[in-house]
């Protein structure tokens, strides 16, 4: 009797503890599923691609369209608009797929930063933020002591305002605004390889460099992205640009890839601006030369009857169509006109359409300097050598 007790306890233990076993196997495997699924929120919070498609610049994968911010409250092409609402344009953009945003410490200066940094930061590992730095700015005071000032001692400054008023604790990619003439590229490539190795920055970018400095600069501290005016009124230097891209790896990003709001077919001869409005400064804007290049306006209302799209979003859709790494950053401070940017991205050129286009946008004069002189003389400047 004891034997078949014994035996019957036995049993009956082994059973208990396989029971056990199984309940706690299982209470582990749900543990683990639970802990992936919030895992893969997680990756998908912060990696999902974009609605819009995604297109790399250099090692920086971004939305195919970036949204420019320097409109919305800087007063350079009209009277600064209501902080709030920016701030919901903003989180429009970001919720339509929007990645990229653009930003400067001079666009205020130091208020777009501040907006930005605001608007973003419910949203901040979802996003990349760049900003830049370059111009003569005190970086508290905000008044302008000189043209450029790119200055080892005085980016690592500049960075460190530009962090707070961005309300984060890294910048995704910080842009050299424009090229310093009495600064070697080499010293601030420098400058900005050490804030990335401290993790303050993430990406380097040049904004209207020479040739010769991209090079120089790119071997110090790769470059993700190089961002110049370029858009089918602005198409200088085009080729030379895409060429040391496609052979160094760096994107490129367009800035007023609208053409500073002419390519909407929105402005003519007679359209009167703000009386702040930079656009009054720019040789392109006067009435003579708007009437002269019309003619491209016309060009595009032709293509957007043909496509079934608008002026913008032809504009916007031959840029994507030039090259793979080029991505447009147009700025807005209207929501519809938002929506209509980021649709241009269902516009597809095919081969035949892009080279038909090219080729009659090619054989269209563009009357007037793109920028008014002073600005113009800032850009394809080529640092000074290191000695």
């Amino acid at each position: 009797m004891k034997d078949q007790s014994f035996k019957n306890n036995t049993a009956s233990t082994a059973v208990m503890q396989r029971r056990q076993f199984l309940y706690l196997a299982g209470m582990g495997a749900l543990a683990v599923a639970a802990l992936d699924c919030t895992t893969n929120r997680n990756v998908q919070a912060k990696k999902a691609p974009s609605p819009l498609g995604t297109r790399m610049l250099g090692t920086l994968e971004v939305s195919a369209l970036g949204l420019g911010c320097m409109s919305m409250n800087s007063g350079n092409y009209n009277p600064p608009k209501d902080k709030q609402e920016m701030i919901g344009l903003i989180h429009q953009a970001v919720d339509s797929g929007v990645t990229l945003f653009d930003t400067a410490e001079a666009y205020g200066p130091f208020i777009n930063e501040e907006l930005v940094g605001e608007a973003l930061v419910p949203y901040r590992n979802k996003v990349v933020i760049t900003t830049k730095f370059g111009f003569g700015i005190d970086y508290v005071t905000g008044k302008r002591g000189g043209p450029l000032n790119s200055k080892p001692e005085h980016i690592r400054k500049v960075v460190e305002a530009s962090l707070k008023r961005l309300r984060t604790d890294h910048i995704d990619m910080l842009y050299q605004h424009r090229v310093d003439p009495t600064v070697p590229i080499e010293d601030v490539a420098g400058a900005v390889k050490d804030l990335i190795a401290e993790g303050k920055v993430k990406h380097f970018g040049l904004s209207e460099p020479g040739l010769q400095t991209i090079r120089r600069a790119h071997a110090v501290q790769p470059v993700t992205a190089i961002q110049n005016e370029y858009s089918l009124l602005t198409r200088e230097p085009g080729e030379a640009v895409f060429s040391i891209c496609e052979e160094l790896g760096i994107g490129l990003v367009p800035w007023s890839p609208l053409g500073i709001g002419f390519l909407t077919g929105k402005i003519n001869a007679n359209t009167i601006f703000y009386s702040n409005d930079y656009r009054l400064t720019n040789p392109r804007f006067t009435p003579e030369a708007l009437k002269a290049n019309m003619a491209l306006v016309d060009l595009l209302k032709h293509w957007a009857q043909r496509k079934e799209a608008t002026p913008a979003q032809i504009a916007l859709a031959w840029l994507l169509a030039q090259k793979p790494f080029i991505v447009p950053i147009p700025g807005t401070t209207n929501s519809d006109h938002l929506k209509e940017n980021l649709d241009a991205t269902n516009v597809k050129l095919t081969e035949v359409e892009l080279k038909e286009l090219n080729t009659t946008a090619s054989n269209i004069k563009v009357h007037g300097n793109r920028l008014r002189p002073g600005l113009l003389e800032l850009s394809g400047v080529e640092a000074p050598l290191k000695s």
